[in-house]
């Protein structure tokens, strides 16, 4: 009797310890697909973060080459212009000057240009540097006025350097031809030509 509740406990026994070792290997290998899913998912995660960074890093070096090309290219083409426009001036600045200085060549400018007002029949003003008016105060308006037949006022300032404005008397528009006048406008004319032999 006592062997056969050995053997039934045995047997009671045996049948625990394999079921619970049927069960445990069961949970064990939940565990271990459980586990594998949760590396899988978290190295797609990880992956995607480095696609994203990759991406972000590869827009901001694209961003930042695209923002220094045209850094250079505007610096390049704003040192050109200066370049250009220091050469210019040396060329005409000089020249100019002496011009409209030569109160010679003053007189015969006042000529040409008051001719353009002698079909309005209008006095006319002329302003003149200073530094002519020795040279220019007696005879200029008076020969203005034979050679156009209208009355002529002139006066001097010490704000004009070279060259002179003129306009009608009565103060609707004066036309500048100082030496900043025509140092523009001369600049104008050469910037294209000095460019290309300076660039090319």
């Amino acid at each position: 009797m006592q062997n056969k509740l050995q053997e039934l406990t045995d047997k009671l026994y045996n049948e625990g310890l394999s079921k619970g070792k049927q069960e445990g290997e069961e949970i064990l290998a939940k565990a271990k697909v459980q586990a594998d899913e949760i590396v899988a998912k978290a190295k797609a995660e990880a992956a995607a973060i480095l696609a994203a960074a990759d991406k972000d890093a590869a827009d901001l070096r694209s961003k930042v080459e695209g923002d220094l090309k045209m850094a250079a290219s505007q610096c390049v083409a704003a040192t050109k212009k200066d370049i250009e426009t220091l050469v210019v001036a040396k060329m005409t600045e000089a020249e100019v000057k002496k011009a409209l200085t030569s109160a010679d060549f003053v007189k015969e400018a006042i000529l040409a240009v008051a001719k353009g007002f002698s079909t309005e029949a209008t006095d006319l003003e002329i302003v003149l540097p200073e530094a002519l008016k020795k040279e220019l105060e007696g005879s200029l308006a008076s020969e203005i006025a034979k050679v156009l037949n209208v009355g002529v006022q002139a006066s001097f300032s010490k704000k004009i350097a070279g060259g002179f404005t003129i306009g009608p008397k009565d103060g609707g528009y004066f036309i500048s031809f100082t030496d900043e006048t025509f140092n523009a406008l001369i600049s104008e004319y050469l910037r294209p030509a000095t460019k290309k032999i300076l660039f090319g």
